[in-house]
C-alpha cells in the first residue's frame, strides 16, 4: 500500500482531494504554481476541519493529526516522493500534458499517475507521457472530502496495478468506486451535463424561474441540489468546457445553452467569484 501522495491544484477539488487522502491516512503533498491558491485551500482545509469538529464529525486530535499530514508546496517538482500523484489542474488538454510530462520527469518509474478530469479522455491525457500505462482518471465529487464516490476511469492502455492502486486508495479514505471504460463524460458528468443545460434552456425560455427549477428537481425528483446550485458550486466556466467537449464529442444534445454562455462572458463563474446563476455576499 502506498503512504505518500500528491495533489496538483489546489482549487476547489485539490484542497478537497487532499483533505480526504489525509483523513485517509495518507501523507499529502498540496501543490499549486499560485502561491495564493495554495494559502487559500489550506484555509479551506482548516475550515472543513473547523466544521467538521463542531458537527461532531470528527475530534480536535483527529483534525490535528489530518492537519499535520498536509504539506504544502508552489513547485510542481516536490511531488517527486509521491507514489501517486493526482492533478486537479483546470479541464484544458494542453495544461494537462504539461503536467504530465513534468511530474514524469520529477517522479519515481513506479508512480502513478491520476487525473481528476470530469469529461476530457483520458487516453489522451495519457498520449503525453512515454509509459501511458501508468495514468488512471479518478473522478472525485464536490465537496471532495465529504461526497462518498470516485469513479475510476480506465483509459485505453491503463495498467492493471494503476487500477489497483487508484481503488486501494479511495478504499481507505472512505470512498465507494465505481469502474468506468473510458467514455466521453463517463456517467455523472454526462447525465449532469445534459439535466444542467436543459435547465439553462428551460430559464432561457421563461419556463419558470431558476430557484423554482431547483427546487421541482429537489422535491419532485429527489435530487440533494438543484441544476442551479449545483452549477453555481461547480462553475460555470468548468460546465461549459465540459459541454463543449462533449458537444465536439456527442453530437448537437450536449450543445452549450446560450444563457450559460452568456453567464460565462459576464464573469458570473459561481460561488468561486460571488456571483453565478444566483449572488453569494
Amino acid at each position: 500500500m502506498i503512504k505518500t501522495c500528491a495533489v496538483l491544484g489546489a482549487g476547489v477539488m485539490g484542497n478537497g482531494i487532499a483533505h480526504s487522502l489525509a483523513v485517509g491516512g495518507f501523507r499529502v503533498h498540496l501543490i499549486d504554481a499560485s502561491p495564493d491558491a495554495v494559502a487559500a485551500g489550506l484555509a479551506k482545509i482548516d475550515e472543513n476541519l473547523a466544521t467538521g469538529i463542531s458537527r461532531g464529525k470528527t475530534t480536535e486530535a483527529d483534525a490535528r493529526a489530518i492537519r499535520a499530514r498536509i504539506t504544502t508546496s508552489s513547485a510542481l517538482h516536490d511531488a517527486a516522493p509521491a507514489e501517486l500523484v493526482i492533478e486537479a489542474v483546470p479541464e484544458v488538454m494542453e495544461l494537462k500534458h504539461a503536467v504530465m510530462r513534468e511530474i514524469e520527469a520529477a517522479c519515481a518509474p513506479d508512480a502513478i499517475f491520476a487525473t481528476n478530469t470530469s469529461a476530457l479522455s483520458v487516453t489522451e491525457i495519457a498520449a503525453a507521457l512515454a509509459d501511458p500505462s501508468r495514468v488512471i482518471g479518478m473522478h472525485y465529487f464536490n465537496p471532495a472530502h465529504i461526497m462518498k464516490l470516485v469513479e475510476i476511469v480506465r483509459g485505453l492502455e491503463t495498467s492493471d496495478r494503476a487500477y489497483e492502486v487508484a481503488v486501494e486508495v479511495a478504499a481507505a479514505c472512505g470512498k465507494e468506486t465505481v469502474l468506468m471504460n473510458e467514455a466521453p463524460g463517463f456517467a455523472t458528468s454526462r447525465i449532469n451535463a445534459l439535466i444542467g443545460n436543459e435547465a439553462f434552456y428551460m430559464l432561457m425560455e421563461g419556463v419558470a424561474s431558476a430557484r423554482d427549477i431547483d427546487k421541482a428537481l429537489k422535491l419532485g425528483l429527489n435530487h440533494p441540489m438543484g441544476p442551479f446550485e449545483l452549477v453555481d458550486l461547480v462553475g460555470l466556466d468548468t460546465r461549459l468546457r465540459i459541454l463543449e467537449y462533449l458537444h465536439g464529442a456527442l453530437g448537437d444534445r450536449f450543445r452549450p445553452c446560450p444563457l450559460l454562455v452568456k453567464y460565462v462572458k459576464a464573469g458570473r463563474l459561481g460561488r468561486k467569484v460571488g456571483r453565478g446563476v444566483y449572488d453569494y455576499p
